[in-house]
């Protein structure tokens, strides 16, 4: 029987079948067939199950072919990546300027991990209603420029403005859509006032260090309609890309690849080699400085998992 896994915490999943909402767990094969991910089978995997009359459960027995799925760096040393989910039609990135502020290194990481994986995507800039300071209002007034700017929308929202909950459920109608971002940023709280009846906890923000407190513990998803689905995810710290090759990071940055078709050397990585197009671009401000640094910083920090 076919399933559509709606929660996994590790060890059991939830799935939607024909015969309603079963519980099950992975078959032995499955178990031992996968020793790169933490999770072989994610939420919004589409599987097949059959029961095991001997235990009166129901077993995971394969996992259908992926149209894309968003992936990390494991923070378990035993395994090497994290599926976060498959088969996303939307990225909703929920960030917020203050109380937390999200760092655009953190946006962009998640951007380029989209790009990847060819998964569009959407930034939700939530929390406007609390932005009071002036140098508040500046940053949002460049985030919006910045990602214009690589082409991605930008929409400043209030999860307590009707109109703004409005405008969010047009953008993810009949779409399953992936719901990420810091802890604290206001994920949940924006989830229960696109479909209140789900009711998921929320946390406030720790005074001590201005940073959200985890209350979804593990990826879920939920149908606000017969189309739409949204999948909740616990909220990230960090966001470690995996698996790219130097020379790829910059094809997955949409401004800085279409900017690189004229760079003087095909194998040109835009860090100091002449007549690149790229750093020409960044001086005149046709490219932003920020999403510029991030890339660079991208190839810096994470070296050790790029082949040259």
């Amino acid at each position: 029987m076919r399933g559509l896994v709606l929660r996994s915490t590790g060890s059991f999943y939830r799935l939607k079948t024909p015969e309603g909402i079963k519980d099950a767990r992975l078959g032995g094969r499955l178990r031992l067939l996968d020793h790169r991910h933490t999770n072989p089978v994610a939420v919004g995997d589409q599987v097949w199950v059959q029961n095991d009359d001997q235990n009166g459960e129901w077993l995971i027995t394969e996992v259908e072919g992926r149209k894309n799925y968003l992936i990390r760096k494991s923070t378990k040393l035993s395994k090497e990546t994290q599926i976060i989910a498959s088969n996303i039609d939307l990225l909703v990135i929920v960030a917020s300027i203050s109380q937390p502020r999200t760092s655009t290194g953190f946006l962009d990481r998640l951007l380029v991990s989209a790009e990847a994986y060819d998964i569009p995507a959407i930034l939700l800039v939530n929390k406007v209603d609390l932005l009071k300071k002036e140098k508040e209002q500046l940053i949002l007034e460049a985030w919006k420029e910045t990602y214009a700017g690589a082409g991605y929308p930008l929409y400043p929202i209030s999860a307590f403005a009707p109109e703004d909950m409005e405008r969010v459920r047009a953008l993810i109608q009949d779409k399953v859509c992936l719901f990420s971002g810091h802890s604290g940023a206001g994920k949940s709280t924006l989830i229960n006032a696109l479909a209140p009846h789900l009711a998921l906890r929320t946390g406030g923000i720790s005074s001590k260090h201005n940073k959200g407190k985890h209350t979804t513990t593990f990826a879920e998803m939920f149908f606000l309609d017969d189309s739409t689905a949204i999948i909740d995810t616990p909220g990230i710290k960090e966001f470690g890309l995996y698996d790219m090759a130097a020379a790829q990071i910059s094809h997955f940055f949409p401004e800085i690849f279409r900017t690189s078709k004229a760079c003087k050397f095909q194998n040109c990585l835009h860090t100091h080699e002449p007549d690149c197009a790229v750093i020409s671009a960044v001086e005149a401000g046709k490219i932003a400085e920020n999403r510029y640094l991030n890339y660079v910083q991208m190839l810096e920090t994470n070296q050790s998992n790029y082949k040259r």
